[in-house]
């Protein structure tokens, strides 16, 4: 990120999508991982309410936004691979802003309107997340309240912003590996696959590996997270 930041003949679309990504998992880790080393290595494994919905909020505002930015960075190879005459049109600095802020603003929408929910919950049984992160399935179990609508949202919310992620990212590819597969030399076909190699490694981790919307149910302690009494309602 500083590199990018620094030198100057950096400061093209590819890399500022580059520089949110890291931005990302910078963010991704620091909201989880720190509070889970804690968990894993001391007798405290207790935390708040509130606190538990926070770090919820967080993984949904990152997550989708991840989702999003790796859409952006297929249509960037989509543009250079299909269309490169017309890239800098097609991915000026203010596209390219415009898809970052797009990015940021569809997953504000979707963290605040499944944290909302979530707020409107009482708590007034069970205080164990079989789990070592706060995350919004295991929390609507411990809930004493009627949690359909929390659901249907959730679910919703998952098929719309999540899912149009990854069509977007879909179809983006489908057109850049229909365009190499026209392409008659096989050096020309290998710099093409070049330009988006990478990126396709990224998302194929990110889709391919068990997706953050589902959990492991382990009834460890080490991973079990307990909602503090003082903050139930």
């Amino acid at each position: 990120m500083v590199v990018i930041r620094a030198e100057s003949h950096r400061h093209i679309p590819m890399y500022l999508l580059f520089f949110h990504l890291s931005f990302l998992n910078i963010c991704y880790s620091s909201a989880t991982v720190p509070n889970t080393q804690m968990t894993l290595l001391t007798e405290r494994k207790t935390i708040s309410v509130n606190g538990c919905i926070t770090r919820m909020m967080f993984f949904f505002l990152l997550v989708v936004t991840e989702a999003f930015i790796l859409s952006a960075m297929a249509y960037d190879c989509y543009a250079a691979i299909c269309d490169p005459l017309r890239y800098m049109e097609r991915m000026s600095k203010g596209i390219c802003v415009q898809l970052v802020g797009g990015a940021w603003a569809i997953s504000f929408f979707h963290a605040l309107l499944n944290t909302v929910f979530t707020f409107k919950l009482h708590f007034c049984g069970p205080n164990q997340i079989s789990h070592f992160s706060c995350e919004r399935p295991p929390l609507l179990q411990l809930s004493c309240t009627d949690t359909l609508t929390n659901q249907v949202v959730l679910l919703t919310s998952a098929v719309i912003f999540a899912s149009s992620a990854f069509l977007l990212t879909l179809i983006t590819y489908i057109h850049i590996i229909s365009t190499i597969l026209r392409i008659r030399s096989v050096e020309g076909r290998h710099k093409a696959f070049s330009i988006c190699s990478s990126h396709l490694i990224v998302v194929g981790l990110f889709y391919l590996t068990p997706n953050p919307y589902f959990y492991i149910r382990e009834h460890r302690n080490v991973d079990n997270l307990c909602l503090g009494n003082s903050q139930l309602r």
